[in-house]
């Protein structure tokens, strides 16, 4: 295990090769203090069924739960740290998803996660993301094995990554006595996350069709920015027109409320196609009739309208007004240099999909090329939603919503059994980790305790 040659693997895949890759050790190296290694001796894994109260449906599928993975790695030092993920089989591959049954397509995800622990039992790190280097190659060419799919998506190997990097952080955290989020950051990848928020947008998402009422109800609550899902099932024509008048609803319903968090009082749009849309014809018809409503100066983000498989330059929509975001396109650094190069000019950024090594990386490039980030979900566990947020409390903000970080949450409207599993959080109490009108509270607090990702769950620690 772990003989793969990495350039080779990344110049054919495209996963781009880090500093750590190249053996520029030092680009992940902590400012004025060295790191130690960390030997891993034992490893474990565990997961939980966590049901949905609803069907969620994107993408053309939707699931009814999600699997919940524990990692566990233990270093020759006695120190066991446990790290948190959550599985998306539809979101990160979604050919997998319609190939098999849902627990299926879980169960092969699992299988990767399972397989990353045990290449890297008894091997030794000198930081997180050298172990991500070291996995990835082979979780992924693993993962094309047990699917069958020779162009299987990176977010796939990724996602099934999630757990094993977080406790791989913690695990390092324990081995250098750090204990503090910031102190954990590599000097290299600081500037992209040197931001400090005292205030985190929470971000719903809604569903195509989503009942107006529903959307109401959440700006009556406070909630300003909404992630709202288009691409409705259809032609590509039919598709386009659904989307008109779902985007006319909208407008109308809330397209006179106002906001103190944006410049112009009114409530930003945040459009997700989720890579529906097959040309810029199409999008451009669904932009003209935004302006023609007079909607079209409230669409902050139009988030993944192709997605990866249209290879164009999106400048002639951005030059509409409009800030076309990468999600699921942007697997990694390398993937983010390439859309921003075809001219997007937003990055989603998700640690709890695509690993809290791999984010560090597309957030620095996204702040070298002056690209601003926002943090998106995947459905995830309350625990995770805090390791998203130390990371939206840092990204430069937005300039359409300056002064605070963004993140996307959307667990609390999907799980069955939410309220459980925020009790497993160690400090469930603490006043960031619930939304207030639509905004988390990230004071000093917050920053001092690292929104409590270090402290250590008695519910997992349990299961191993």
């Amino acid at each position: 295990m772990l003989k793969m040659d990495r350039r080779a693997f990344c110049r054919h895949t495209g996963l781009g090769l880090s500093g750590a890759a190249l053996g520029l050790g030092q680009m992940d190296c902590m400012p004025g203090k060295e790191m130690k290694a960390m030997k891993i001796t034992k490893v474990n894994s565990n997961f939980e069924r966590e049901p949905l109260a609803r069907p969620f449906g994107f993408k053309g599928g939707q699931i009814t739960g999600v699997w919940q993975t524990i990692a566990m790695l233990e270093s020759e030092n006695g120190h066991k740290k446990v790290g948190l993920g959550a599985q998306s089989v539809l979101w990160s591959d979604s050919a997998v998803s319609a190939a098999h049954s849902e627990q299926g397509g879980n169960a092969l995800m699992y299988a990767m996660s399972e397989r990353a622990l045990q290449a890297a039992n008894g091997q030794t790190f000198a930081s997180p993301l050298e172990m991500l280097d070291a996995l990835l190659p082979e979780v992924y060419a693993y993962g094309q094995k047990i699917t069958n799919r020779s162009n299987l998506r990176k977010t796939f190997a990724l996602n099934a990554l999630v757990g094993i990097d977080n406790a791989a952080w913690l695990l390092h955290a324990a081995e250098n006595n750090l204990t503090n989020f910031d102190d954990m950051i590599p000097a290299a990848y600081q500037p992209g996350l040197s931001a400090r928020h005292d205030r985190v947008a929470s971000i719903p998402a809604l569903g195509y069709g989503t009942p107006i009422e529903n959307i109401v109800q959440l700006a009556d609550e406070g909630f300003f920015i909404m992630k709202i899902k288009i691409g409705a099932p259809g032609s590509q024509s039919e598709m386009v027109e659904k989307d008109k008048l779902f985007l006319k609803n909208i407008h109308e319903a809330i397209g006179h409320y106002e906001t103190p968090h944006t410049s112009d009082g009114k409530l930003p749009y945040y459009f997700d196609a989720n890579g529906r849309y097959d040309s810029h014809d199409d999008i451009l018809r669904f932009l003209d009739y935004a302006d023609k409503i007079g909607a079209l100066d409230q669409i902050a983000v139009l988030e993944e309208p192709f997605g990866e498989r249209n290879q164009d330059d999106v400048r002639e929509i951005v030059a509409r007004g409009v800030r076309v975001a990468a999600d699921e396109s942007a697997h990694t650094d390398a993937d983010t240099r390439d859309r921003i190069e075809q001219g997007y000019n937003a990055i989603a950024v998700k640690a709890v999909a695509k690993t809290m090594s791999m984010t560090m990386r597309i957030a620095q490039v996204a702040f070298e090329h002056e690209v601003p980030c926002f943090c998106a979900d995947l459905t995830v566990n309350p625990t995770l939603v805090e390791w998203n947020k130390v990371v939206a409390a840092r990204l430069p903000a937005f300039p359409e919503l300056p002064g605070m970080g963004l993140q996307e949450t959307n667990g609390w409207q999907n799980y069955r059994d939410w309220d459980r599993m925020r009790s497993y959080l160690p400090n469930s109490d603490a006043a960031w980790t619930i939304s207030k009108r639509g905004v988390y509270l990230t004071d000093n607090e917050f920053f001092e305790q690292s929104g409590g990702i270090l402290a250590e769950s008695e519910h997992y620690l349990k299961l191993f």
